[in-house]
This record gives C-alpha cells, sequence and structure tokens, in this order.
C-alpha cells in the first residue's frame, strides 16, 4: 500500500488486490481505539459525502478509518464486481489497515470492518470465508431487493460468531417488511444488534427533514461509536 497526503488529518492511499489497484482513504487519531474499515454501496463510490461524514465523525470519536474503492468503482464502471472481487478487495482493504496499525505501534489493534449496503454485505460474506475481522457494522443492509422479500440475502449470516450492528431506516425497501430483519437478527443470536432509525430510507434520508448527506453519515457515528466500544475486547 503506497500513500499520500490528503485533507488535514487524512492520507490518500493505494491498494493493491490481485493486481490491480484501487484508492483509499485512511485516517488515524491519537491513541486510536480500533480502527474500521468501510466499503461503500453500489451506486457510489468512497468520495460520497455520506462516506466521508461518516469515517470523518469516527476519527472524531478516536478511531482510525480506512474507506476504499472497490475494482469497479475505480475503473469508473457501474455495474458492481461479483462477490470473489468484491471479497479479494476487501481482504486487502484489511490487511492495509491492520499494516497501518502495526506501524503506528499497535499490531494488535482491532479492525472492524464496515460498509453501506453493498459494501457491508461484501465484508460479512468476506467474514463468512474466512477474513478476520474483530466485527461488522451495516449501514443499511440489503436485506432482499426492493418488493423481493423471497429474495433473502441472509445464508451467510446465520452462524457468523463476531459482534454485528445492523443500522437499518424504517422505511428502506431493502429491508421492508421490517419483521424479516427483526426475524433475521434474532436468528443470528446475542451477536447481533439491530438499531432502527426511524422514518429513514436506505440512504438514512427522512422524509420532510433536509440534511447533506454527509451530515446524515456523520449522524450514525456516534452509535457506531458506542458499539465498538461496548464489544471490542480490551487491550
Amino acid at each position: 500500500m503506497t500513500t499520500e497526503q490528503s485533507r488535514a488529518g487524512e492520507e490518500r492511499v493505494t491498494i493493491d488486490v490481485d493486481g490491480t489497484s484501487v484508492s483509499g482513504v485512511y485516517a488515524r487519531p491519537a491513541d486510536a481505539a480500533a480502527t474500521i474499515v468501510v466499503a461503500h454501496g453500489a451506486g457510489a463510490g468512497m468520495e460520497h459525502p455520506f462516506m466521508s461524514g461518516f469515517t470523518r465523525a469516527m476519527d472524531a470519536l478516536g478511531f482510525a478509518t480506512l474507506r476504499f474503492n472497490f475494482p469497479y468503482r475505480e475503473a469508473g464502471r457501474r455495474f458492481p464486481d461479483r462477490p470473489p472481487m468484491a471479497i479479494a478487495a476487501w481482504r486487502a482493504a484489511r490487511d492495509a489497515a491492520e499494516a497501518r496499525a502495526a506501524d503506528a505501534g499497535s499490531p494488535d489493534e482491532p479492525i472492524w470492518a464496515s460498509g453501506k449496503s453493498f459494501g457491508g454485505r461484501m465484508a460479512s460474506m468476506a467474514v463468512a470465508e474466512g477474513m478476520p475481522a474483530t466485527g461488522l457494522v451495516f449501514l443499511g443492509y440489503p436485506l432482499h431487493p426492493p418488493g423481493r422479500p423471497e429474495k433473502a440475502r441472509d445464508a451467510h449470516l446465520v452462524g457468523l460468531t463476531v459482534p454485528m450492528l445492523f443500522l437499518q431506516g424504517r422505511n428502506d425497501p431493502f429491508a421492508i417488511p421490517n419483521e424479516q430483519l427483526d426475524e433475521l437478527v434474532a436468528r443470528i443470536g446475542p451477536t447481533a444488534t439491530l438499531h432502527w432509525v426511524e422514518d429513514a430510507n436506505h440512504s438514512f434520508e427522512v422524509k420532510g427533514y433536509k440534511r447533506p448527506a454527509a451530515e446524515i453519515g456523520a449522524s450514525l457515528a456516534d452509535p457506531v461509536a458506542a458499539f465498538l466500544v461496548a464489544h471490542t475486547p480490551a487491550g
């Protein structure tokens, strides 16, 4: 992974994914409690204000962050990578974050995997295939295609033993009926926590309440930070 300076407190990084380079943005506050790696959704890259707003708010709360692009986004393609490539990107990003923590003198630092929609789903598939992670944080899990609850994307989640936080909008079409996600979290068991955001859609927007995307992303940092603190093993 190579780096260059970016916004104050952030570094632009380049991550190698099996010979393909993708971009990332890394930030590390002093005395970071853990690192959270964050992947974007299917329709927007790591530079989307929701993504930067969330990671910068997490930095301000004392967590190192690495957000990154999947190869399709880096290449300017619209259609998301197939799972094998997306999982390879996740492994590379997670390893890059671990290496940066080691360089900072924290080789055993907890590394969390998080993502918006597609990015979170691919993180969970990577963990299901053996990628190490302290836990998973889903910023809107795409449980099924809108209007197709029978096409649930949940089989790999049941049986995972790492802590999982589902942050989900009540009006998210990827999780209607809401009871379907309630039931999934119950099946996963006590390692999973579900936090409903009332009146929010898949982008966590609330009808009649206009907010910039960066502010919306930042608003999710407090519950995520509280979950990480509660579920990160003591060093």
